[in-house]
């Protein structure tokens, strides 16, 4: 497998990309792929069905100029930015376990549990659906698109996250796993005690994805995405 340490600037292009990388795999254009990226700066995403005045505290991302976009993925809306790691797996489907959406759940969050348990020494829970967790508390949250061929997996790992400004910037979500038990979100998440190098080694290792001697990216396909859809109200507040 290979592995794309790659972050851009505009939030548009970082959301854009995870999606060409499973499109240029469906097309045949490359294989498995484990990209990870951090944003150098603010934004929430939400999941593919909610709605941003149910899920975002609108006049506060306003106020702060922090913009709103949609994913191609389910779940729920998070806020990215520095010290939210992401990762995003490109894996084919006829693969192992991986050949339904619960099954896929169960084949990716197992293994990276697993490998954080191990890299953290923390006793890391597998907690609603997707989510990873300790002793309660979340610090990744996990989605996934499925094509014929290819899912996509991706998710968010807090290291060093400023989870006060996710209470400012988020509202209450409107659907919630049963554990989390209508707690706040700093009642809720917590950041991993582990730096950016760690936890993308761990991924690494999870997933025995190996950096490429020259990291070709679907550039076309992630630009085109990013004019014809990401940059787009159409698109970002269509529900």
């Amino acid at each position: 497998m290979k592995f794309l340490d790659l972050s851009f600037d505009d939030p548009a292009f970082n959301l854009a990309c995870d999606e060409a990388l499973l499109e240029a795999a469906e097309a045949g254009e490359s294989g498995p792929v484990l990209r990870c990226w951090e944003s150098p700066s603010y934004f929430v995403t939400l999941g593919y069905t909610n709605r941003a005045a149910v899920e975002a505290n609108l006049a506060a991302c306003k106020a702060q100029n922090v913009p709103i976009l949609r994913r191609a993925s389910g779940g729920g809306t998070v806020l990215q930015g520095p010290g939210c790691l992401n990762y995003a797996l490109i894996y084919p489907i006829q693969a192992g376990q991986a050949l339904n959406v619960g099954a896929t759940n169960d084949f990716v969050m197992h293994k990276n549990c697993r490998i954080f348990s191990m890299v953290t020494g923390e006793n890391i829970e597998l907690a609603g659906h997707t989510d990873l967790a300790i002793e309660g508390r979340k610090f990744s949250g996990n989605a996934q698109k499925r094509k014929a061929g290819f899912f996509l997996f991706h998710g968010t790992i807090l290291l060093d996250f400023d989870l006060e400004l996710v209470q400012r910037l988020l509202l209450p979500p409107s659907k919630e796993p049963d554990y989390r038990a209508r707690r706040s979100h700093l009642e809720f998440i917590r950041n991993l005690p582990i730096s950016r190098n760690d936890a993308k080694a761990a991924l690494r290792h999870a997933w025995h994805a190996h950096r490429p001697e020259n990291e070709v990216w679907p550039r076309e396909r992630t630009e085109l995405l990013v004019e014809g859809k990401y940059r787009h109200d159409e698109w970002n507040y269509k529900f």
